[in-house]
């Protein structure tokens, strides 16, 4: 295996994803070498069932060893909404400020201890014969009552991780890719692109 395929258009995912398996000494590509590689559509209901589809049907249609992932926020106050739907919270074509604008409005009035939540990203590897294996990592923090910060993308604003007393969209790239939820998925899925990586020179 020389090289793989980010099953993925988000360009900050991608840049993100690239930093963390960029030590695998094999190329890694995006979605944009493949425009004839379909758009998969993400009808999972938990984050595991989204993530092994893109990665398998992204693995056949580029002959590429694929790898994807599919990441829900839950916020205990909230019954764990958004979940899954996290992308798509405030509307099938909803921005990052608008599902945080969202989240925000519906937690309106609960207090600091009881706006609990937890990130949790699935990354799923799949091989073009068929192979799928999966890794998983999850943060926990606190949403808060604002959004803070500038960097990151997605719930990152809002997302405060008590360790650092800070919101993701406050920490560093390499800060956040120390202890995010993405990035505890990916270390396990670079041991296993590892393993699999052996296994084809073992079979070579």
């Amino acid at each position: 295996m020389k090289e793989i395929v980010l099953a993925t258009r988000n360009r900050h995912k991608g840049e993100e994803l690239a930093a963390l398996l960029g030590d695998l000494g094999i190329r890694i590509r995006t979605l944009e070498d493949f425009p004839a590689a379909p758009e998969v559509d993400e009808d999972g209901t938990t984050c595991e069932a989204n993530a092994i589809k893109k990665a398998a049907e992204i693995a056949r249609a580029t002959g590429v060893a694929a790898v994807a992932d599919d990441t829900g926020l839950e916020v205990d106050a909230l019954g764990g909404r958004p979940g899954v739907f996290a992308a798509r919270y405030a509307g099938e074509h909803a921005t990052y400020e608008d599902n945080c604008r969202k989240l925000l409005q519906e937690l309106a009035g609960v207090p600091t201890m009881k706006r609990t939540a937890r990130f949790l990203t699935v990354a799923a590897i799949a091989l073009p014969g068929g192979d799928v294996r999966v890794a998983q990592g999850i943060l926990e923090g606190l949403i808060t009552e604002e959004s803070i910060g500038d960097r990151g993308f997605g719930y990152d604003p809002v997302f405060l991780v008590p360790a650092f007393g800070k919101t993701l969209a406050e920490l560093t790239a390499e800060e956040k890719n120390r202890i995010s939820h993405r990035a505890k998925a990916f270390l396990q899925a670079k041991e296993m692109l590892r393993d699999i990586m052996s296994e084809s020179i073992v079979g070579a």
